[in-house]
C-alpha cells in the first residue's frame, strides 16, 4: 500500500519537476560552466566570489524552475500588476534609493535589490499582454499606448542615471512593439526621428555619459582616464591569439589592468585566456541560446506566448552583443553584463527568470497539442 501511495505521490508531482527544457537547460549549464571556470581566475586574489556566484547560480536555477510552473495564462493575470509594482519600486528608488559610485539605483530592503534589472522582463510581459488584449484590432493608438507604457519605467532609469539598463529596456520593449506587427514605414518615421533628435540627446546627457561616447571614438586622448577601460580590454582581447595564453595565465587580468574583470569585462578575461577558438565556442553557445529562444518562439501556441518569448529571447541577444561590443571597443561602456558569464545576483536571477518563462511556454505549448 505504502509502495503504491508513493508511485502515486511521484505522479502527481513529476509533471513539476520535469519542467525544465533539455535543450536550454544545457545550453544554459555549458554558459554557467565556462563562467565559473573564467570566473575562478578572474577572482584570483578576490575571496567569496565563487562561493557566491554558485549561490547566485542555485538560485537562479530555483527561479527558473518556479517560473516555468507558472502557466502563460497565470502570467497574462500578473502582468499589469507586476507592471505596477515595479514602477512604484522605481519610484520608490528615486526617492529613497542607495547611493553608490553617484548614482540612486538600488533599494535596501534587508538586502540591496535593483528593481531596474527585473523591468527587462516585466516590461515585455506587461506589452505583451497589452497586445494580446488588443489583437485583432490594433491601430496607431495602441502602438503609441505601447510607447507610453515603455516610456515611464525608462524615464525613472535615466534618472537614477542608468543608461546602460535604461537602453536594454528599450530595447526589450521595442521588440514587442515590433514583433506585435509595427509596419516598417513607422520603423523608418521612428528611426529618421532618432536621427533627427540625437543633438537634443547629446544635450541631456551626463557629462560622464559624453565622454564615454567621445572615449570610444579615441580613447587614446585620456588613457590613463576615461579610456583606460576600453584600450586594456582591448589589449587583453587582442593578446589572446588564437588559442589563448591559457587558464589562469592571463597577464591583462591578474596584473590587474582589466578593471571589473569578474563582472563587466569578464569576457576580456575569457578572451585573453582561451583566443578565437574559446572566443568561436562560446558564440556558438550564444548562437544556439538565441536559436532555442526563437524555436520556442515560433511554435508558442498564441500571441501573448510568440510575442513574450521573442522578447526574452531577443534580451538575450542584446546583453550578449552589447557586452562583447563594448569590451571590443566598438560600443560605449555601459555597463551591461554577459548573460549566463558575468559575476552577479540581481542579473543571473533575471537571466532565471526569462530562461524559466520560455520554459513555461515550451511546457504548456505541449500540453495544448496533447
Amino acid at each position: 500500500m505504502r509502495i503504491h501511495e508513493r508511485r502515486s505521490l511521484w505522479r502527481r508531482m513529476r509533471p513539476y519537476f520535469t519542467v525544465f527544457d533539455g535543450p536550454l537547460t544545457l545550453i544554459i549549464m555549458l554558459l554557467l560552466t565556462v563562467s565559473l571556470v573564467t570566473l575562478y581566475s578572474a577572482s584570483i586574489g578576490i575571496p567569496g566570489k565563487m562561493e557566491d556566484q554558485v549561490r547566485n547560480i542555485f538560485l537562479s536555477f530555483f527561479i527558473m524552475w518556479v517560473v516555468a510552473n507558472i502557466s502563460p495564462q497565470m502570467m497574462m493575470r500578473i502582468a499589469v500588476p507586476a507592471y505596477a509594482v515595479g514602477v512604484f519600486l522605481l519610484v520608490c528608488v528615486a526617492l529613497f534609493g542607495t547611493i553608490k559610485l553617484g548614482a540612486r539605483r538600488w533599494l535596501h530592503v534587508g538586502i540591496d535589490i535593483q528593481p531596474s534589472e527585473f523591468m527587462k522582463i516585466v516590461m515585455p510581459l506587461m506589452l505583451a499582454w497589452f497586445f494580446q488584449s488588443r489583437s485583432g484590432h490594433l491601430t496607431w493608438q495602441s502602438y503609441a499606448i505601447a510607447a507610453l507604457l515603455l516610456a515611464v519605467p525608462v524615464g525613472l532609469i535615466v534618472r537614477q542615471p542608468d543608461l546602460g539598463t535604461a537602453l536594454l529596456v528599450v530595447a526589450a520593449g521595442f521588440c514587442v512593439i515590433f514583433l506585435a506587427g509595427l509596419a516598417w514605414k513607422a520603423l523608418v518615421g521612428l528611426i529618421v526621428a532618432g536621427a533627427a533628435a540625437l543633438p537634443i540627446v547629446w544635450s541631456v546627457l551626463h557629462d560622464y555619459q559624453r565622454e564615454r561616447v567621445m572615449t570610444l571614438i579615441d580613447p587614446t586622448t585620456d588613457p590613463l582616464g576615461k579610456g583606460f577601460h576600453i584600450i586594456q580590454s582591448t589589449i587583453a582581447v587582442g593578446s589572446g591569439g588564437i588559442t589563448g595564453k591559457g587558464w589562469t595565465h592571463g597577464t591583462q587580468a591578474h596584473l590587474e589592468f582589466i578593471p571589473e574583470r569578474t563582472t563587466d569585462f569578464i569576457f576580456a578575461v575569457y578572451s585573453e585566456e582561451f583566443g578565437l577558438v574559446g572566443n568561436l565556442i562560446l558564440m556558438v553557445l550564444y548562437l544556439l541560446l538565441i536559436g532555442r529562444g526563437l524555436m520556442i518562439a515560433g511554435n508558442a501556441p498564441n500571441f501573448f506566448t510568440r510575442l513574450l518569448a521573442g522578447a526574452i529571447t531577443m534580451i538575450y541577444f542584446t546583453y550578449a552583443f552589447v557586452n562583447m561590443g563594448m569590451v571590443s571597443g566598438i560600443l560605449p561602456v555601459v555597463g551591461v553584463p554577459l548573460p549566463f558569464m558575468s559575476y552577479g545576483g540581481t542579473a543571473l536571477l533575471t537571466l532565471g527568470l526569462g530562461g524559466g518563462i520560455l520554459m513555461s511556454i515550451q511546457r504548456h505549448r505541449k500540453l495544448v497539442q496533447t
